[in-house]
């Protein structure tokens, strides 16, 4: 089945909220593998609303709509439902029995406005709002969804959660359609390489569907499939995911809501080892990411931010003369800056990082962007050498994720040179 979802509200176009509500909705129907074909924002304006009903009833089998629901005279998103549907509003006791209760626990008195919102269209089943006054509206008609809710975000969440995702699932059973999802979480690849290297796409899919998702740590592959049955779905899903892992398996670190940190941290644990970390341009980032995971005291010895020439030779064993011949950021100094915090922290594994965040620092033959990422076990150090982009964040986060997948690949024995 197809979702075209719809927010509501002036405050959206201009800027003065972000559509929080229309990204939750779209996860969770992606995550109940509903297709998600179109995303629009709405005024509250009355023909520009019935002109999008209008569109995506007849484009799609299921169509979500927040915001609008609220007691004011702005509030026309009901109206417009009403009319769309050529029905007429009728009171709902159960509805006007949660609107009378929530504001005697509020202790407060109940306007005619918030008995008015006890009028539902006559077409829908109404869905109780515990959380609020405006109850959201399900419309089972044509062999589609017409599901309307508040566009307070924690009302609409509530809804989707207890009513709309249980009975949306509910129906695609009875569908006689399974759809799947599988998603394979790549890193240290670009989106176009990548896309070279998995070589004709039709014949790798045979039908099913696949989408590239690049992000600053990595590419996500997000496999679609349609059969009859999930055990159908799943050997669809198998085999195209053992396709492109004899293309690019050496990129893909995990599958689904896999993160790098986490992958890393469980190949450290498995092997009961622990990994000290020396940096000078990511300030810490490193530690950071590898400590926000519960248990990483398991696996994580120290880090050192060693941002300073002088911090490096003190803290570290940097040679002075390596620093004054070939410069902080080299490939001497990334070897000399893992191997002593190996030594100095006595972990088994050393991974350290210096570079060119910019937008300053750099020469005509260090540019921007410049990062040495050195390596060092009980059985090999190793260096990197990396050129990223020219914005300073983002190197830092590209650094990061460059280390973390460095260190998963000696842990697999995968060449860093693939």
């Amino acid at each position: 089945m197809n979702a075209y979802i719809i927010s509501i509200g002036d405050e959206l176009l201009i800027g003065q909220t972000i559509n929080t509500n229309a990204a939750y909705i779209g996860e969770r129907l992606s995550d109940n593998n509903i297709t998600i074909k179109k995303v629009a924002a709405i005024a509250d304006d009355e023909k520009a609303i019935l002109d999008e009903f209008k569109i995506a009833y007849e484009t799609c089998e299921i169509v979500l709509v927040s915001g609008g629901l609220g007691p004011t005279h702005d509030d026309i998103t009901r109206t417009c439902v009403v009319k769309f549907f050529e029905t007429e509003l009728i009171e709902n006791a159960e509805v006007l029995e949660n609107i009378e209760m929530l504001f005697k626990k509020r202790n407060r008195k109940v306007t005619e406005l918030n008995k008015a919102q006890a009028l539902v269209p006559k077409i829908s089943t109404p869905i109780m709002n515990p959380r609020g006054t405006a109850p959201g509206m399900w419309i089972d008609k044509d062999d589609k969804f017409f599901v309307v809710m508040p566009g307070v975000p924690y009302e609409m969440k509530g809804m989707m959660e207890d009513f709309v995702i249980p009975s949306l699932t509910e129906s695609l059973k009875n569908s006689g359609i399974v759809i799947q999802r599988r998603i394979l979480q790549t890193t240290g690849i670009p989106e176009s390489t990548l896309a070279e290297r998995l070589g004709n796409i039709d014949e790798l899919l045979q039908g099913s569907q696949l989408a590239f998702l690049p992000s600053i740590g990595g590419v996500k592959l997000r496999i679609t499939t349609q059969a009859k049955s999930e055990e159908e779905a799943n050997s669809r899903l198998t085999e195209i995911e053992q396709k492109i892992r004899a293309k690019a398996g050496r990129f893909i670190f995990g599958k689904d809501n896999d993160s790098l940190e986490t992958v890393v941290a469980k190949l450290l644990t498995e092997r009961d080892l622990k990994i000290a970390t020396a940096e000078s341009c990511t300030g810490g980032l490193i530690a950071d990411t590898l400590t926000n995971i519960s248990g990483s005291s398991n696996y994580f010895e120290r880090g050192i931010v060693s941002y300073s020439n002088a911090s490096k030779v003190e803290l570290l064993r940097v040679d002075e003369d390596a620093i004054a011949e070939h410069g902080a950021v080299s490939l001497e100094v990334a070897m000399q800056m893992a191997a002593g915090i190996k030594a100095t922290s006595g972990s088994d594994i050393g991974i350290a990082v210096t570079g060119i965040m910019g937008p300053t620092g750099a020469t005509t033959e260090k540019p921007v962007g410049l990062v040495y990422i050195g390596y060092c076990d009980d059985n090999v150090c190793t260096v990197k050498k990396f050129v990223f982009g020219n914005e300073r964040l983002l190197n830092k986060q590209r650094t990061l994720y460059a280390a973390l997948d460095m260190v998963r690949k000696q842990l697999l024995g995968i060449s860093l040179d693939a």
